[in-house]
Parts: structure tokens; C-alpha cells; sequence
């Protein structure tokens, strides 16, 4: 016995002799190994840029992007390259290979004031692959604090409060995701842009976004290859990032729309009388808008007008003579609106069977769903969804749009417009690369050809188009949940996805379901909306009592009276891509307490608006940010970089300020 125990311990000694020297052996490997082989990098030859690419012990690797010789961000390549990668230097930037992938770092601009990096790969069907931006590393000791991603219903700002899990990247109704811009940016003064042609999906937490391309629906899946591609941006801060942001990626408006829109109030049936509406209706809405003494913009002609869904002709009965009506309406002083919809129901007929049977319905792949979908004015697989991406779907909808103006309707107010109206996995025409959401693109490209009076509310890659883009419907309540407290982190994310031609919702929301307008809340949801870039009115001032009519008055004056201010920083938008309104860290974007103020908003550069989001709230705290600022209730003067605590404001009262340097042009 004894002896077969220590044949046994000499067996564990070899063993333990064998490892230790295996140990030892890798040991020396790692220690003669060319650090060359374990960390390279890029320097830009006119910044003080460094590109970073470290291997980590699981064969994943990390790109540390360091400035002033200060790392700023971390982008984990999250694929194991195996022991046997290879880095290697290209003209201007390191390309990794290893475990059948590849990908090219690259500097594709270089200057003293701003660099760009490109990521890129080509990955085969089947392929997954994510990157993972770090969010919640500190630079110098301090927080960074993320904006853009996406339009949402509870829409935290800044946005790394947000949290998503294998989310499909393309506009969609789901969580009001109208705008799904592939554009991120931080207070250090980095941006992300994924290109288009990516099929993104995003992953985020407390301390990470994560970038995942897949060929898996809502995209189209039929491709052998697929690219991976992004670009990230460096700048000296935040302001100086968004603004090449604009230029590099995100483009511009070529125009502003309809000043009357800006000016006046619109004026919509939707919320004060639902569906059905009639002619004597609309007659009497007006009548009481004059009555009352109210301008107008335009008085919208909301859901129901139609014989059936998708006929785009008015109901004879409830709407016995059109033109009759319009005419009336322009001798009160209103131009008319009229909502649409890029559905048809099936019991739409012949409308419905003349569309399928000239292929302009959106189909699906799968063969089991065919044309069906649904939306909130249908059943289960009881309508179809016109194919925008068709040129001559385009055509026939237009030209029924045409017919409609010839009765005397001025404009159009489009709904919809996300890709998930259509039939899952769609089969529609243009470049597979973009399937989906070129559908949104082209629907809403489609929309603007009808003029600045217009307003959509969606867009991908439409920054461009000189029309009001609309918050998605507001719910009737107080919270961050898609209530009062959304509308200015709304704002202040469609700005910065480069849509700064915002329509606010309806001023008291929707009134959905079992929610109630109070008079406190409609009141500080208009004072909310004042220096916005457009009010918006459905439940009226004089449907809670004449008081709120005499403040509603007020407002809408006040409104006008910046309107001319509120033109010519549209007209900024235009030339040099300025939002119009921006975060109040745009001033100084090196403030760290303006940085995460997600309850202000500025109009241009000269006001600042502060208004009270909390019901019973007749004070609040106001964070002034760098310059002097003049109270615009009271006149008394301040200088910012300060929080002024306990401010009063009951509930005639509207917080804002003014520089003391401003005047109106």
C-alpha cells in the first residue's frame, strides 16, 4: 500500500512539473514576443490623435482612441481573432486578420481640429459580428454623457439611461421609434455613425452600446455578403462633433417650410372630435376658432373623411359637397389640411383590388403572409400597405392626392410611414441593402413633394427635406413616459438626429383611453411648447374654461412675437446646419451641469426656456448656462454658469430667458 501511494505522488509531481513548465514555456513566448504583435498603433500625422489597437487575453481586441495622449474611448471587437492574428499597418491605418475575419482601421480625414476613423468589413451570409462602445468609461475623472440613437416613448436624455436588447435598427411604430438615425455622440466630442447599408441591431446597458450587424429580419436575408461598416468622428467637444456630424453624415435642409406654420396656430379635428367627422363639423370648429379670436395656421381635417380606407375619396354622405366646403373655410381665413394614410383595407373596393392587381401593394417573402398587415383603423390581415419603393405605386397615389387638391385642399397631413406597417420580410424594389427602411425614406420623399405646408412623422436619412417633421402621438399625463415630461428630450433628440423642423404633438396630448385633461396640465403643456417651432391645437382653450383662454392667448402671442426669430434660425439650419433648438450645453458644451439638463431648452442661441413639468410645481430649479441673461417675466438680469434655486412660477407663468445681447432682426 505504501508504495502504491507514492507512485501515485510521484505521478502528481511529474505532472505538476510537466504544467509548471507549460506555464513557464508560454510565459517566455508572451515576454519574447514583439510588442509589436500585442499592441500597434496609428499616429495622424496633424493631431494629436492616436489610434490604439491592444490584443486581450480571450483574442478579442480592443481600439483605444487617445488624444493629447488621454484614451477617450474604447471599442471592443468583440470576435475571438484566436491565438495566431496578425495586425499589420496599411496606408493610413492598421488592418487585424485572424479565426477567418478581418477588419481595417483607417484614418479617413486629418486635421488640426478634426479626424475620422473608418471601420470596416465584409461579412458572409451567416456571420455575426458586434462591436461594443464603452458609455460609461470616465475621461479625466468625469462622466461622459451620450445623445442621438433613437426617437423613443420614454425618451431619456441624455440617452445612455435607455436600455435595448437585440433591437432591429429601422424606424418602426414599436416604442415611437419614427426616427432610427444611426448617429450617436458624446460630450467628449465623439460621434458614431453606422452606415445604411448595415443590417444594425443594438444592444445597450449601464455601461455599453453594442453594434451588431446580422442578416436576420426585419432585413433582407437573401444577400451572400454583407458590409459592416462605421465611422467615428473626433472633435474638440460636443458642439464642434454634432457639426461635422451635419456635414459628414447627416446633411442638411435645402429649405424651411411654410412660415404661416410657424407663426399661427394648426388647428386639428383629431383629438376634440375622433372619428367620424363631417362637414358641419369642420364648419363649426372653425367658426368657434374665429369666435374666439384665434389665428390659424391651417385646420386639419383629421381621420375619418374617407368612404372607406384607402379610397382617398371623401364620404358623399358625411362630406355632401366638398368644394363647397373648402371655399367656405378660406372665407373664414383657413387653409385646409387633410390627413392621410398609406393604407388600404381590403374592404376598400375597387381600390383595394386595383392596387393588388397592379402591383402596388407591399408583399411579403413568405408566402403564408402575403399582402397582409394591419394598423389601427383595421383588423388582423385585413389591409395591405402601399409600396412607396414602386415608382408606379408613387405615381397612382400621387395623382389621387392631385384630384383631392383640385377640390380645394391646400395640403397634406401624413401618418405613418415606419417599415413595420409592412408585411414582415417585404419584398419590395430598390437596393436590398437598405430593405427595409427605404421605404420610409421613400414615402416620406414621396410626401414632400407636395410642398413646405406638409408634415410627416418619420424620417430615415431625410434631413434634408424642407418640411415640420411630428413628435408620434402624445398620451394625456405628466411622466417621461411618453407625457408632458417626453416633449423636451423629444426636441432636443429629433434635433440632434438633424431633424430641427420639430412639430410638437397636440398641446394636452392625446386624450387616449382613460386619461384626463386638466387645465393645469394643458396650461404648461402650451407654455412647454411656446418657442418651439410650431403650436399645435386640438382640444381647445375654451373646452376648460375662459380663463385658460385669456393665458392661451398669452402664449399663442408670444409665440408669434419670436416667429420672425424662430424663421431666421430655420434659415441657419439651412445654410450651416444649426439646430433650432438645441440643448443648453451648446453654449458652452464643456459645462458639466449643462450637460445632463434634460428639462430646459434653448430657442437658437438667445433664449432659453425652462418651463414646469411637474403637476402642482410652482417653482423650479433653472440652470443658466454661460452668457447674461435677461428674465423674461421679470427683467432682472444674471449672469449664467449657475443654478438659480426655487424659482417661482405659478401657473401663469412661463420660466424663460433672453440674452441681454439679443435683438430681433
Amino acid at each position: 500500500m505504501a508504495f502504491k501511494v507514492t507512485r501515485k505522488c510521484l505521478v502528481y509531481s511529474v505532472l505538476a512539473v510537466l504544467i509548471a513548465a507549460a506555464l513557464l514555456t508560454t510565459l517566455l513566448v508572451l515576454l519574447l514576443r514583439d510588442d509589436e504583435e500585442i499592441m500597434k498603433s496609428y499616429k495622424f500625422s496633424n493631431s494629436d490623435l492616436v489610434i490604439q489597437l491592444m490584443e486581450q487575453p480571450d483574442h478579442r481586441y480592443v481600439i483605444s482612441i487617445i488624444r493629447d495622449g488621454t484614451p477617450i474611448q474604447r471599442v471592443t471587437l468583440d470576435y475571438d481573432f484566436t491565438d495566431d492574428s496578425e495586425v499589420e499597418t496599411i496606408p493610413r491605418g492598421l488592418r487585424l486578420e485572424g479565426n477567418d475575419q478581418w477588419v481595417e482601421i483607417r484614418d479617413v480625414e486629418d486635421s488640426k481640429n478634426f479626424s475620422m476613423i473608418s471601420i470596416t468589413r465584409t461579412l458572409r451570409k451567416g456571420q455575426i459580428i458586434s462591436d461594443v462602445i464603452h458609455t460609461a468609461d470616465l475621461v479625466r475623472g468625469r462622466p461622459v454623457q451620450w445623445y442621438g440613437g433613437p426617437e423613443q416613448k420614454e425618451q431619456h436624455y441624455p440617452v445612455q439611461r435607455l436600455r435595448f436588447e437585440d433591437y432591429a435598427y429601422v424606424p418602426k411604430e414599436l416604442n415611437s421609434a419614427a426616427i432610427t438615425e444611426r448617429y450617436w455622440m458624446n460630450s467628449v466630442g465623439i460621434f458614431f455613425y453606422v452606415e445604411k447599408e448595415v443590417p444594425l441591431f443594438i444592444d445597450q446597458d449601464e455601461s455599453s452600446l453594442r453594434f451588431t450587424a446580422k442578416k436576420e429580419l426585419p432585413y433582407y436575408t437573401y444577400e451572400d455578403t454583407y458590409e459592416f461598416n462605421y465611422r467615428i468622428g473626433v472633435a474638440k467637444d460636443a458642439k464642434e462633433a454634432h457639426m461635422k456630424a451635419i456635414d459628414k453624415a447627416l446633411n442638411k435642409p435645402v429649405g424651411i417650410p411654410d412660415e404661416r406654420m410657424v407663426r399661427y396656430p394648426i388647428w386639428s379635428t383629431w383629438v376634440r372630435y375622433g372619428r367620424p367627422i363631417n362637414q358641419q363639423t369642420v364648419l363649426d370648429f372653425a367658426s368657434e376658432i374665429n369666435a374666439y379670436d384665434f389665428k390659424n395656421a391651417q385646420l386639419d381635417i383629421d381621420d375619418y373623411w374617407e368612404n372607406c380606407y384607402g379610397s382617398l375619396i371623401f364620404n358623399p354622405i358625411t362630406f355632401p359637397n366638398v368644394t363647397e366646403l373648402t371655399e367656405q373655410l378660406k372665407e373664414m381665413g383657413f387653409r385646409v389640411t387633410l390627413w392621410i394614410h398609406p393604407f388600404i383595407n381590403k374592404n376598400c373596393q375597387p381600390w383595394y383590388t386595383e392596387a393588388l392587381s397592379k402591383g402596388f401593394l407591399v408583399k411579403s417573402h413568405n408566402e403564408t403572409i402575403g399582402y397582409n398587415t394591419k394598423w389601427w383603423n383595421s383588423g388582423e390581415n385585413e389591409a395591405s400597405y402601399i409600396n412607396f419603393n414602386n415608382p408606379l405605386a408613387v405615381d397612382w397615389f400621387r395623382q389621387r392626392l392631385m384630384e383631392l387638391r383640385d377640390l380645394g385642399i391646400d395640403s397634406f397631413k401624413f401618418d405613418a410611414g415606419e417599415t413595420s406597417w409592412a408585411p414582415e420580410d417585404p419584398d419590395i424594389a430598390g437596393a436590398v441593402s437598405l430593405s427595409p427602411a427605404s421605404m420610409t425614406t421613400n414615402f416620406v420623399r414621396m410626401c414632400a413633394e407636395f410642398g413646405s405646408m406638409i408634415e410627416v412623422r418619420t424620417g430615415w436619412t431625410t434631413q434634408d427635406l424642407p418640411v415640420f417633421v411630428r413628435m408620434l402621438d402624445l398620451d394625456t399625463h405628466w411622466g417621461l413616459n411618453n407625457g408632458l415630461q417626453s416633449l423636451i428630450p423629444t426636441l432636443l433628440q429629433m434635433n440632434l438626429n438633424g431633424y430641427p423642423f420639430v412639430l410638437p404633438d397636440m398641446i394636452g396630448g392625446n386624450v387616449y383611453g382613460d386619461d384626463i385633461l386638466t387645465k393645469e396640465l394643458f396650461i404648461r403643456w402650451m407654455q412647454a411648447n411656446t418657442f418651439m417651432p410650431s403650436m399645435q391645437f386640438s382640444k381647445t382653450p375654451w373646452d376648460i374654461d375662459i380663463e385658460t383662454v385669456e393665458i392661451s392667448k398669452r402664449f399663442v402671442r408670444l409665440h408669434e412675437e419670436y416667429s420672425d426669430y424662430i424663421l431666421q434660425r430655420m434659415r441657419l439650419a439651412v445654410a450651416e446646419g444649426i439646430p433650432v433648438n438645441p440643448p443648453i450645453w451648446w453654449l458652452d458644451p464643456n459645462d458639466e451641469d449643462a450637460l445632463t439638463v434634460n428639462d430646459e431648452y434653448l430657442l437658437g442661441e438667445d433664449i432659453l426656456v425652462a418651463p414646469v413639468l411637474i403637476e402642482f410645481a410652482v417653482t423650479r430649479d433653472i440652470y443658466l448656462p454661460k452668457g447674461t441673461w435677461r428674465d423674461g417675466n421679470s427683467n432682472q438680469v444674471y449672469e449664467g454658469g449657475r443654478w438659480l434655486r426655487n424659482y417661482t412660477a405659478p401657473i401663469t407663468t412661463l420660466p424663460y430667458f433672453v440674452k441681454t445681447s439679443f435683438q430681433m432682426r
